[in-house]
C-alpha cells in the first residue's frame, strides 16, 4: 500500500508551493500537478497564471476543484509524482458550494461531510496508484481563534484533514519563512 511520501504544511506565504515543485523536480519522473484553486475573482485569476508560468513546461496539469482523487485516477496516466497544491483551497471550494451570497453556511453537517469524503477519497487515491505523492497544505492551528462560526468550522475542518494526511505521510515537512523544517520522522538528536 503507498503511502503520502510527502507533506509540506506551513503558513501563507511560506514557500510551501515552491519547495513541493523542487522535491518534484529533483525526483527525475514525469510530474502530475494537481491544482485546486479556483479563479473567483481577478486577483485569484492573476496568482493562478502566475503559479503556472513558474511550472517546468513538461509537467501536466490536471485542473480540479473537488473530486480529486477521483480525478487523479482517471488522470494520473504515467506520472511517477503527483503533486497536489493544495489542499487549503480544496477544502474552501467545499465551502464556496454551501454558502449563500451574503457568506453564511447554508449546510454545515454538509460541508462537514463532504470534506470528510473528500479527504477520505484522496487517501484511497494515494494508496491505490503507485505514484509518489506530495501534498501541500496550510498550517491553520498557530493561529488566533477565529471570531465567526464560519472561521472556526474551516480551521476545525482543515485542521482535521491535515492531521489524516499527516498520519499517511512518511514526511511531513513545515516550512517557515521558506525553510523546511523536518517534522517527520522526527530529527535524530
Amino acid at each position: 500500500m503507498n503511502k503520502i511520501n510527502r507533506l509540506i504544511i506551513g503558513g501563507a506565504r511560506g514557500g510551501k508551493s515552491h519547495f513541493a515543485q523542487e522535491l518534484a523536480l529533483k525526483s527525475g519522473k514525469q510530474v502530475l500537478f494537481v491544482a485546486t484553486a479556483e479563479a473567483g475573482d481577478d486577483e485569484m485569476g492573476r496568482r493562478i497564471r502566475e503559479h503556472q508560468k513558474n511550472r517546468p513546461a513538461g509537467w501536466r496539469t490536471l485542473e480540479a476543484a473537488t473530486n480529486i482523487g477521483q480525478a487523479i485516477r482517471e488522470h494520473s496516466g504515467d506520472a511517477g509524482v503527483i503533486l497536489v497544491d493544495c489542499v487549503t483551497l480544496l477544502v474552501n471550494n467545499i465551502f464556496s458550494r454551501y454558502t449563500d451570497p451574503a457568506g453564511e453556511m447554508t449546510d454545515v453537517p454538509m460541508i462537514e461531510k463532504e470534506v470528510a469524503s473528500e479527504i477520505d477519497e484522496l487517501i484511497k487515491c494515494v494508496s491505490g496508484l503507485e505514484a509518489a505523492f506530495i501534498i501541500v497544505t496550510n498550517e491553520v492551528g498557530m493561529d488566533l481563534v477565529p471570531a465567526n462560526e464560519m472561521g472556526r468550522l474551516y480551521r476545525d475542518l482543515l485542521g482535521r484533514a491535515n492531521q489524516l494526511l499527516a498520519a499517511q505521510a512518511d514526511e511531513v515537512y513545515l516550512m517557515v519563512a521558506g525553510l523546511p523544517v523536518v517534522i517527520k520522522p522526527a530529527a535524530r538528536s
